[in-house]
């Protein structure tokens, strides 16, 4: 499975599918020079990634901030509703993760972010996210809100040259970020990140028998 929508472009995009990995590898080593609290699988990002925090408008056209999803685990997503390959499967994958935590995962929101604004709207939105997923929110906001979200977790996106046609494509970061109920930023993920591991650190995250 390719990282991203820039995996099927030339080596001049290269850096996007690149990015997670380096990412994860960068924090892997800085949590390695600490003791671990918690058995994550993941890549423990806590302390090196900001709380969750934005303005952008929700799939029903309605404004909201990361203040709005307190007291839920957070999986943030950056991508957009044209994405002919990485987001799909990555909301696909995402959607049996949810479906093996059971009644946890009432405990959880996937919050889909368009780096594509333009076009998708919030009715588009709406439709595509729940196409997955009813725990999904489609986000969408200005460009520069959008920009400002991408650049607060370090992801990146481009737009690519129209095609003729008014059709274009936009290759983008594809790290997963998790933040538990107060808002914190805990886990990365990426689409190659394996159920397995994704269900079980999210189980530590919603159980709330288990203080991670």
């Amino acid at each position: 499975m390719s990282l991203g929508n820039s995996c099927t472009k030339p080596a001049r995009l290269a850096r996007l599918c690149l990015w997670p990995l380096l990412l994860a590898g960068i924090l892997l080593l800085a949590a390695c020079q600490r003791d671990a609290a918690m058995p994550w699988r993941l890549t423990d990002i806590g302390g090196h990634m900001p709380d969750l925090d934005f303005s952008l408008t929700d799939d029903h056209g309605k404004p909201v901030t990361g203040a709005d999803y307190r007291g839920k685990v957070v999986l943030l997503y950056f991508g957009y509703t044209h994405c002919p390959d990485v987001c799909p499967l990555t909301l696909a994958q995402l959607h049996v993760v949810m479906q093996r935590l059971g009644p946890l995962a009432d405990g959880a929101r996937i919050l889909f972010v368009s780096v594509d604004p333009a076009r998708d709207t919030p009715q588009v939105m709406h439709a595509y996210v729940n196409a997955f997923d009813p725990r999904a929110v489609g986000l969408s906001g200005t460009p520069r809100a959008v920009e400002a979200l991408s650049k607060r977790y370090r992801s990146a996106f481009t737009r690519e040259p129209d095609k003729g046609d008014g059709q274009y494509e936009v290759s983008h970061s594809s790290a997963i970020y998790l933040f538990d109920r107060t808002g914190k930023a805990r886990l990365l993920a990426t689409p190659a990140t394996s159920q397995d591991d994704l269900v079980h650190d999210l189980h530590l995250l919603l159980d709330p028998g288990i203080q991670p």
